[in-house]
């Protein structure tokens, strides 16, 4: 993969027309990011609960790109995550947190570094390197722990065409937030993994306001995947909007899904061929902005024969057996109730979710903005098929950040979640509580 990522930038770079892009040094940019964070996840059924705080930093160097009708460059990052509380009891062996040590506590400190090195055409662009974070449809990059979750491999984007934006790439292995190390891509349950994930898909603005999606996706010998978007703002006036949001996947079977070691547990819910991947989920979101209020309603489902499918590499092993758990979970989709603590996910799930919120900069105070969302999932099929499950949640943040002086871009960020499920099928009954303050300082 990486002869032939290579081979494919060079040869596209020499086709390639003039790129006028700046200089490698003058248009580069160096920054340093710091996250304190306070998490406590309180298991409200007695089993383990999670209550830890850590200091992480990053830091991230983007280069520019060389002169030329290819222009070439580099980007680094580096992260160090700092256990500040180091108390037994407390991190739950194989947290999402912070990397275990042999004994099941958790590390003092931790860090990896990664790179990638980057192309330029035209409007079009190759990264190839172990510090990628997507952001697309069928895969989205999680930043919702002390340090943010990455992937090694290679992508493409391009904008050659006006008003339509093309990615595509290969992905090979992922770095858990919790993790130092890399491992394969994987999906929920599974103790195998695979170096293949392929991806290709468009974003074409057909309007102004209108956009439309098409993604495909496989993780080799787990799943292949189809998505269909469409995203439509409708200005009613210029301080009032509606926004519709469709989303649609359609997931299936690949390779040696259901093989032993290759199998996906549908998110703890029923399957019509256990251990394989069967979904249709689509989802609809309304969105009603007004000043500063915004108004969201919504509803999702998830079809009867699976749960909904996406890369997880939580149960992972190092030597593939069913031990020596990796360490590399915690992972985000492109649904709208992947929330705070359950996703809402399981085969034949209705949910109706709904959120509020506000910016008070409306009322004089900006950077500051707060909400409160709700989520309610019904008809859920128990894994045994013999029933139903129901499940809800409420979160609840309020965020600030400070926009003039000396402290300017400290942000604080705190967040509370409750989530209680009733069935077979429902998790835990949790309380969440986080606390963060992020702050970043850029010397370029």
């Amino acid at each position: 993969m990486y002869k032939s990522s290579l081979a494919m930038a060079v040869a596209l770079g020499v086709l390639a027309q003039q790129a006028g892009a700046a200089g490698f040094v003058e248009d580069s940019k160096l920054s340093v990011s710091s996250r304190t964070m306070y998490f406590n996840g309180d298991n409200r059924d007695g089993g383990a609960d999670n209550r830890e705080s850590g200091q992480g930093f990053k830091l991230d160097y983007l280069s520019g790109f060389t002169q030329g009708t290819v222009g070439f460059g580099v980007d680094a990052q580096a992260l160090w995550g700092i256990h500040l509380d180091g108390g037994r009891g407390k991190h739950p062996d194989n947290s999402s947190f912070f990397p275990s040590d042999s004994d099941g506590s958790a590390v003092s400190q931790w860090a990896r570094l990664g790179a990638n090195a980057k192309a330029k055409f035209s409007k079009t662009e190759v990264h190839y390197g172990s510090a990628l974070a997507p952001n697309l449809p069928i895969l989205v990059s999680n930043d919702g722990r002390l340090l943010p979750q990455t992937f090694e491999g290679g992508t493409i984007q391009s904008k050659e065409i006006d008003n339509l934006t093309i990615n595509a790439g290969q992905l090979t292995h992922a770095m858990g937030r919790a993790s130092s190390n890399r491992t394969g891509l994987s999906v929920n349950g599974a103790f195998r993994d695979s170096n293949k994930f392929r991806y290709g898909g468009l974003d074409y603005k057909l309007t102004p306001d209108l956009t439309l999606q098409y993604y495909y996706s496989n993780l080799e010998d787990f799943y292949k995947q189809h998505f269909l978007g469409a995203t439509h703002v409708f200005k009613i006036a210029d301080d009032q909007s509606f926004k519709t949001d469709l989303r649609y996947f359609n997931s299936s079977s690949d390779g040696r899904n259901g093989d032993s070691g290759y199998t996906f547990n549908n998110n703890g819910g029923f399957a019509k061929t256990p251990g394989e991947v069967d979904n249709k989920t689509w989802s609809a979101m309304f969105t009603y902005t007004l000043g500063g209020h915004s108004l969201m309603l919504g509803h999702q489902r998830v079809n009867d024969d699976g749960g909904f499918v996406w890369l997880n590499q939580g149960s992972v092993r190092k030597d593939g057996s069913r031990s020596s758990l990796e360490g590399a979970g915690g992972a985000s989709f492109y649904l709208f109730t992947d929330s705070m603590i359950n996703q809402f996910a399981k085969a034949g799930e209705n949910t109706t979710f709904g959120q509020y919120a506000y910016d008070f900069a409306r009322l004089g105070v900006p950077g500051l903005k707060a909400s409160v969302s709700y989520l309610k999932g019904e008809d859920g099929k128990n894994a045994s098929g013999n029933g139903h499950f129901s499940e809800w949640e409420r979160d609840a943040r309020i965020d600030y950040v400070i926009q003039e002086g000396t402290f300017k871009g400290l942000g604080a960020s705190l967040r509370h979640g409750v989530y209680r499920g009733t069935g077979e099928s429902s998790v835990a009954d949790q309380d969440q509580t986080r606390f963060i303050v992020n702050y970043t300082y850029n010397f370029l």
